[in-house]
């Protein structure tokens, strides 16, 4: 079947083990000094072990894979002990894999395995300077890669000016966590049916306005055409956002820089393979923070 799973680039690669140490699941090991995936069955595409590798190495992919099988993970994970298997059913919760959550959760009940379950049901947003032992050992947990939706922010009134109001005091209009792409899930359920917006990393730092007028009521994914890699992947997660999620529209903010073009066309080649027509607008920025171009593409 075709699914997302993680690609390792061994070149990046670095041997620290951070990504072994935080895949509660097992399907990753230290091999010849090199991180690698043992079994696919064991890899649930959720890509915990992003978030730790300090170096950039593991990203996702969709391609033929076998599928994965929770069953067969949570009784590999058993005799880990408790706080892996509480890890892991928390990672599960955290990234809305209801589905999984219940199968495992049902197996373990029904082969009597001791746990808190009630660990997993309290679980919040606990960030890593205060995460709990099991998360400082068994990674996840953490809010730089862990998905989650925010109470939707209240709109700005039409004509406010962010210069009225001092700036701890300005309403941020963020919705999700994480932004950047590498690290989205473009099957989370903040995605699905949404108008999103494609923003180049260095927009929001020139227009000084963004969130008001970009991001308000809309779901966000940055990235930059220069110097991100693996931009295949945006496109295949582009293209997932649009046939699986069912994205509404898409917005794509750009700076006036060429390089910045390069974003829309990633866009525009997603479209274009997803086969599904989707509203598709295009904002230029000046490098001084003024709009120059607006316009549906």
């Amino acid at each position: 079947m075709k699914r997302t799973i993680i690609k390792i680039d061994e070149e990046l690669c670095n041997g620290c083990e951070a990504c072994v140490q935080g895949c509660h699941e097992g399907a990753l090991q230290m091999i010849d000094g090199k991180a690698r995936m043992v079994s696919e069955l064991f890899c649930d595409g959720l890509g915990a072990c992003i978030g730790e590798c300090p170096v950039g190495a593991i990203t996702l992919e969709e391609r033929e894979a076998e599928p994965y099988d929770e069953i067969a993970t949570i009784q590999r994970m058993i005799p880990k002990g408790e706080k892996t298997i509480l890890a892991h059913l928390k990672h599960l919760k955290d990234h809305g894999e209801t589905e999984y959550l219940k199968q495992g959760v049902s197996f373990l009940k029904a082969h009597g395995v001791q746990i808190n379950f009630a660990e997993v049901h309290n679980h919040g947003g606990a960030g890593c300077a205060s995460k709990s032992a099991e998360h400082a050992h068994h990674g996840g947990g953490c809010p730089g890669s862990r998905e989650m939706s925010f109470s939707q922010p209240q709109p700005v009134a039409s004509g406010f000016r962010l210069a009225d109001k001092p700036a701890s005091e300005v309403q941020s209009q963020l919705r999700q966590w994480p932004v950047q792409l590498h690290l989205l899930n473009p099957a989370a359920g903040y995605f699905k049916g949404a108008d999103v917006v494609l923003a180049a990393d260095c927009v929001a730092f020139s227009y000084g306005d963004f969130h008001n007028r970009f991001l308000a009521g809309k779901t966000l994914a940055i990235a930059c055409p220069k110097l991100d890699t693996n931009k295949d992947n945006y496109v295949e997660k582009l293209k997932r956002m649009i046939t699986e999620s069912r994205i509404n529209t898409l917005t794509v903010v750009i700076m006036e820089v060429p390089c910045c073009g390069g974003l829309l066309g990633l866009a525009q080649k997603a479209v274009t393979e997803s086969g599904r027509k989707i509203p598709v607008k295009v904002v230029v920025v000046s490098v001084q923070g003024q709009i120059i171009e607006e316009e549906w593409v």
